[in-house]
């Protein structure tokens, strides 16, 4: 059974594919959906470029009293260290990491911390290790 428009012949119906394929296509099939007005333009002689990234820290929204780096090395220990860990203490932390295929660096610092301590969060083990947290929450 052929089920073709109702409403539109063959020929409207390619016109009307024709003219949306940049919409579903992307801008490879019928070039670039951005009008002329609207692209950046380039930077003057005495002028310094333009660039999306700006100066310092690129991540937004990082905790009072942490930088990005902060925040993306304790988010890579808590990868490594199992919810049913928490709370936990030294040994269980370790046994955690390394079911959790850790990588050594996890493992020496989870290694280094005092024996018979229990931590609740991945902040406390975070601290314990000598790094700061956030000075503030919400």
């Amino acid at each position: 059974m052929d089920r073709g428009s109702s409403k539109h012949g063959p020929r409207l119906d390619e016109q009307m594919s024709q003219e949306v394929s940049g919409l579903v296509q992307g801008p490879g099939v019928g070039g670039s959906r951005v009008d002329e007005f609207r692209e950046a333009e380039p930077a003057g002689e005495d002028q310094p470029g333009s660039t999306t990234a700006p100066a310092g820290e690129l991540r937004t929204g990082s905790p009072q009293g942490m930088s990005s780096t902060d925040v993306e090395r304790r988010s890579r220990l808590g990868r490594f260290i199992g919810l049913s860990a928490l709370p936990g203490d030294r040994d269980v932390l370790l046994d955690s990491a390394r079911q959790n295929e850790a990588p050594d660096d996890i493992i020496a610092d989870l290694e280094s911390l005092p024996a018979g301590t229990r931590y609740r969060t991945v902040s406390e083990v975070w601290a314990a290790l000598g790094h700061r947290n956030e000075t503030q929450r919400w």
